[in-house]
């Protein structure tokens, strides 16, 4: 008979979208006060791989990638998910120039994969609790994180991949010590 064992502490991501750059930096603030100090930072990057936001978010779509330093426990993700899906409900009030004017989508990085949270359930993604489900999309193999067949276009791009690449790295470097 197998014992269970508790999962290792993750490194916390989000990924922004929006297109108001200036809310990026407001975004981070109320997420350090949920989730701490952030760690890396991505650089913006367009968000120009599906229109599927631009009806509720506006044309021009960024998107900016955050860590944070503190780890959290991987069962912790549904959670979080709740929390962000509340501070887009914030940001929305506050900013009506759109209906929806920022996305926040929590995900965690391990040194074997990223995991997104979703409110979308789909064959691929596994129901967590209260609405929200977790998907893989990256695993790391080969020396390398490797989309899946479902993983999101923009998941896909060396920019992304490496950045997580280095949230990873710096993940790496601390187990050593």
């Amino acid at each position: 008979m197998s014992s269970t064992a508790f999962p290792e502490p993750v490194t916390l991501i989000v990924g922004m979208i929006t297109s108001r750059i200036s809310l990026f930096d407001r975004a981070e603030e109320e997420l350090k006060q949920l989730y701490g100090p952030t760690g890396l930072k991505s650089d913006i990057f367009d968000f120009n791989f599906t229109d599927y936001y631009e009806e509720e978010m506006g044309p021009n779509l960024k998107r900016k990638f955050l860590s944070f330093k503190n780890k959290i426990n991987p069962d912790q993700l549904s959670k979080i998910k709740l929390q962000t899906n509340e501070l887009e409900r914030i940001f929305a009030e506050k900013e009506p120039f759109v209906p929806r004017p920022i996305n926040l989508d929590p995900g965690y990085i391990s040194p074997s994969k990223l995991v997104l949270a979703t409110t979308k359930d789909y064959a691929h993604r596994i129901y967590l609790r209260d609405g929200i489900y977790a998907e893989v999309t990256l695993i790391y193999r080969n020396k390398r994180f490797e989309p899946l067949d479902t993983t999101f276009p923009d998941y896909r791009t060396k920019k992304y991949i490496k950045f997580f690449t280095r949230i990873r790295n710096r993940i790496m470097a601390i187990s050593r010590k």
